[in-house]
């Protein structure tokens, strides 16, 4: 992996024009044989996890999560798409790792080809997964998708945004609305959208901690237990289907890898896994680690020590009731721009259906990534040209793409850039 480029002070900004990571095709098949090994070794610990019930307590998963887990794990026809990374079930930077970098390498031309089949293998996996739970449901559902509306920089209604277009090219109808508008009828116990229609299926940029959290998340487990469910006429009077399913909030969970080492540190595959531990049951002879919660997002709370010095720590009081986890310390390779400053960029490969289906790259000033740190596109130097160059488009361009009322004149009703223009309204923008 090379870096190229930092010539100039770009690397201040979210996406700096200035840098991009070119990889070789080895490399690449590096990442991906690691991340087939990884995958396999999470799915057989939720295996294990589901036969040891207090370890799951051990890693502050409510008791009453465990049959719906149980449940969305062992019916293969029952689970639903196998999306993204597995630190958490929230997939932002997907705009940018499948969409934005792809047309920077268009138009740029830094490099032969990229590691992003992001779009074509979300619309594949929505197919699958939707004509799985069709049968399970019994009728064709209206696929819901939903965010929250307090997010002052529009990337959830975006993304979410995103992944309801590639389930529209799947072929199914969808339809957005944000999470805190969801109803709970406590007559029925169901979930029903503000036009007062079931919600059948629902994919929600909201992670399942969270969910826990609100008054709807205990329902929403009992919910599910009636999946499928019709009443002597026929009508559909079952749960609703959530995507990601709740088996994803132990992967999800930082003390699965915790498990992990402890289930393969003796397989071959473990290779590709840090020695993690639950704080406190760490070895004293691993002096040089990285401390995070159990439960935590963009670095925070997050502490690098070696030999009894803190290295970095990014320590703000938002999580870590429920836990720690202590990792060997293996730090972030270390790039230099042009000042002399340290740039650490980390390799983010996305899975999508048990695949590896692309990669984003964040980086950061420091050794912890952070919600500052920047994304930069990367490119394949050594593979056939897989794209045809495309000129770089002019301002006004850029700025008739953008203009919803243009597009909104071509298609009044789409529910998407409804969406788009609910979200820009709420964000004052």
């Amino acid at each position: 992996m090379t870096t190229s480029g930092y010539e100039s002070d770009d690397e201040n900004l979210y996406w700096p024009d200035n840098a991009y990571y070119s990889f070789q095709k080895e490399e690449i098949e590096l990442l991906e044989n690691a991340s087939s090994d990884v995958f396999e070794m999470l799915c057989e610990v939720i295996d294990y996890l589901l036969d040891h019930p207090e370890i799951t307590e051990k890693m502050a998963v409510p008791s009453w999560c465990l049959k719906a887990i149980k449940e969305s794990w062992e019916h293969p026809r029952l689970r639903v798409p196998k999306f993204y990374e597995f630190n958490s079930d929230t997939p932002t930077t997907l705009i940018e790792a499948s969409t934005i970098q792809w047309l920077w390498l268009e138009q740029t031309g830094h490099g032969a080809d990229q590691f992003n089949s992001l779009t074509e293998k979300l619309v594949e996996a929505w197919k699958r997964n939707l004509t799985e739970i069709e049968a399970v449901l019994g009728h064709r559902p209206t696929v819901h998708f939903t965010c929250t509306n307090d997010d002052s920089s529009g990337e959830e209604p975006m993304t979410t945004t995103l992944l309801m277009e590639t389930c529209r090219q799947a072929g199914w109808n969808t339809k957005p609305i944000y999470i805190e508008k969801i109803i709970l009828n406590t007559a029925d116990g169901r979930f029903y959208d503000t036009d007062g229609e079931h919600i059948d299926v629902v994919f929600k940029l909201y992670p399942w901690e969270f969910m826990l959290e609100q008054h709807f998340g205990e329902a929403s487990f009992a919910d599910m237990e009636n999946i499928g469910l019709r009443n002597a006429e026929g009508e559909y009077i079952g749960g609703t289907i959530w995507i990601e399913a709740p088996y994803r909030m132990l992967w999800a969970n930082k003390a699965v890898w915790a498990i992990m080492w402890d289930m393969f540190k003796d397989d071959p595959r473990s290779k590709w896994l840090l020695p993690t531990y639950f704080d406190g049951e760490q070895p004293e002879t691993l002096t040089q680690f990285c401390r995070k919660p159990i439960f935590a997002r963009e670095g925070c709370d997050t502490t690098l020590q070696a030999d009894g010095k803190v290295i970095a720590n990014e320590k703000n009081g938002w999580y870590g009731q429920e836990g720690f986890v202590v990792q060997e310390l293996a730090l972030l390779p270390e790039f230099k721009n042009k000042d002399g400053r340290p740039r650490f960029p980390v390799l983010g490969v996305w899975m999508i259906d048990g695949d590896p289906a692309g990669m984003g790259i964040r980086e950061d000033e420091k050794p912890i990534t952070t919600n500052s740190s920047c994304f930069i596109p990367h490119s394949i130097s050594d593979l056939p040209m897989g794209y045809e160059k495309c000129p770089v488009p002019e301002l006004d361009e850029i700025e008739a793409a953008l203009m919803i009322d243009e597009h909104h004149e071509v298609e009044p009703k789409t529910e998407v850039l409804d969406y788009i223009q609910d979200a820009v309204r709420e964000l004052g923008l």
